[in-house]
């Protein structure tokens, strides 16, 4: 093993996945704010937590043990964890893997610790041989080893027996007093089986909890990557009792069964808060309750790390960074249109800009940033929060989304007069949004004026990186994609992407820069069929066409591109 002089830095610097001027720059953020360097690193974006990884195993010419290829699987009849017990290993972030005669195998984040080693040697009575894994991946295997991993699975199987909760079949969940209800919810293991609930679905980076009601039963599915997955739900008379303690750390009326209601509380997972979105609505059988999980840390907010190809980016930039004007993100709900706004904020923000946003909801907060949540019921609208910010001498405003004539008006009219809005509408590609303007009501010359830019975007998933296949594509399809490689990847499954062959998803982009061309276009009142013909012939990458470039990466699937942007008959 290497000395413990060789530090992490320099470790990374030999392996040349950084610069001597990147490292530079960190060890200033680490002067000022502290922290372990590696996770400034990886913070900042200029490493992932496997290159670090990867680069200590070389260094040190220790093995790096990965989760999805079984290597942090430890030897069973052992009794491993007495040896280690699983208070220790969690606060030090290690696992026992194999003992051999008298040389203990043990993964660790950080084998550079010498003084753990030498406590786990005192502790164990054997020498170590350490191996070294992610921090992601090790948690994950102390979690099956030490059996968190079934304890959701235990409590949805115990909650079949829970006879004392049972509501009697004459008896319909509206007819249960507040008192039986709040009682119910509060009850162990009711607690437990939605703290359960929520750790297993923010270890499996989840979006969206979905509790559904039937006629015998009640679905619950986890919504990961953009898909729906349904898990092992328990017992249907719990279904009062669950909703209601849901509601309890919402701050909802549990009383009112008969109306929708939102709501939204917070947890604290490992030091970070985690905001859970609520919203009920009544059904014929029960409520249904979904929670949507806001894990600020898991997405990225550097426009570098979205998706854009080089010439997007650049353009995209140059866009935000215009005195005044107007930029438009369009595409579906759930496509990441206020992700990429919120990345382009944070770019964007210094002390020396005076930022607002209006939005419904503020699905994160943004430090730095002036953030208002509207609130139709007392006549808080965009357009009276626009309306508002103009008298906040604002430099840049972002608008969650055009709704309506009066808001786009606004918005129009606040980039003409030197500020710089950014907003978003829903329409199936960038040219589209021209006309959807001008459908609201905006004169075309007003849109030419004030428009800069115009993008569309989707989310497509990632192929997993650990077990992604290359297979040999028909010739036929390689010549309908324009694509030279002879080999592309397809999803296989394996236990770091939960058996899906996917892991992650990534924005593929339409962006449009209004040039002087399409000014005189709009201005002139062209047809969509018109714009869209100058769009094609200034070069511009259709969201197709993006996708296709992922897939020729290695990144995505075809039929993950084919699924999202709808274009089969091209493909």
């Amino acid at each position: 093993m290497k000395k413990s002089g060789d530090k992490l830095g320099q470790i990374l610097l030999n392996e040349k996945i950084i610069t001597e001027e990147e490292l530079k720059k960190a060890l200033e953020v680490q002067k000022k704010e502290g922290g372990k360097l590696g996770e400034l690193l990886i913070n900042i974006g200029l490493v992932s937590e496997k290159d670090i990884v990867i680069a200590i195993a070389k260094q040190l010419s220790i093995p790096y043990a990965s989760y999805a290829k079984g290597l942090l699987k430890p030897a069973e009849g052992q009794e491993l964890s007495k040896m280690v017990p699983e208070e220790y290993a969690r606060k030090h972030m290690l696992l026992p893997i194999s003992k051999h005669l008298n040389s203990l195998t043990v993964a660790f984040v950080d084998p550079l610790d010498l003084i753990t080693i030498d406590s786990l040697k005192h502790m164990t009575g054997c020498e170590i041989n350490p191996i070294i894994a992610t921090g992601s991946d090790l948690k994950r295997a102390i979690d099956e080893f030490y059996g968190k991993e079934d304890l959701l699975k235990d409590a949805i199987s115990d909650s079949y027996d829970l006879e004392d909760f049972a509501v009697e079949k004459s008896i319909e969940s509206d007819d249960l007093s507040l008192d039986e209800l709040i009682s119910r919810a509060e009850e162990a293991p009711i607690v437990k089986l939605v703290d359960l609930l929520l750790m297993q679905a923010i270890k499996d980076r989840v979006s969206d909890i979905h509790i559904e009601p039937f006629k015998n039963k009640i679905n619950i599915r986890y919504r990961i990557d953009g898909v729906l997955y349904e898990i092992p739900p328990p017992a249907k008379h719990l279904l009062p009792a669950l909703v209601s303690r849901i509601k309890i750390l919402s701050n909802l009326d549990i009383a009112e069964r008969r109306l929708p209601q939102d709501g939204s509380f917070l947890v604290k997972v490992e030091k970070k808060g985690i905001d859970i979105r609520v919203s009920s609505i009544p059904t014929i059988y029960g409520e249904k309750v979904v929670m949507r999980i806001l894990d600020k840390s898991a997405t990225p907010l550097d426009l570098g790390e979205l998706g854009f190809e080089a010439q997007e980016l650049e353009s995209f930039r140059k866009a935000i960074f215009s005195p005044h004007g107007l930029i438009l993100i369009t595409g579906p709900t759930g496509s990441g249109k206020t992700t990429t706004l919120y990345a382009a904020l944070n770019e964007m923000k210094s002390p020396h800009k005076n930022i607002c946003t209006v939005e419904d909801p503020v699905e994160y907060k943004l430090e730095g940033i002036n953030q208002v949540q509207i609130k139709p019921k007392i006549g808080l609208t965009f357009a009276a929060a626009l309306r508002s910010f103009l008298r906040q001498d604002p430099d840049i405003i972002m608008v969650g989304e055009v709704r309506d004539m009066e808001t786009a008006q606004i918005c129009v009219r606040s980039s003409l007069t030197g500020h710089l809005v950014l907003s978003t509408l829903h329409t199936n590609d960038a040219p589209s949004a021209i006309s959807r303007l001008i459908d609201i009501g905006i004169e075309p010359y007003l849109i030419s004026s004030s428009l800069i830019l115009v993008g569309a975007q989707r989310l497509v998933r990632k192929l997993c990186p650990e077990c992604k296949e290359a297979y040999e594509t028909p010739k036929k399809i390689m010549s309908d994609l324009n694509i030279k490689q002879e080999l592309l990847y397809k999803p296989k499954g394996c236990d770091y992407c939960s058996h899906t062959g996917y892991r992650g998803r990534i924005a593929i982009y339409e962006i449009i820069i209004v040039n002087d061309k399409l000014k005189e276009l709009i201005s002139r009142g062209a047809g969509l069929g018109e714009i869209k013909e100058i769009v094609r012939g200034m070069g511009v990458r259709s969201l197709s066409e993006s996708g296709i470039k992922k897939i020729a990466e290695g990144v995505t699937s075809i039929e993950e591109v084919m699924s999202i942007t709808m274009v089969a008959g091209e493909i």
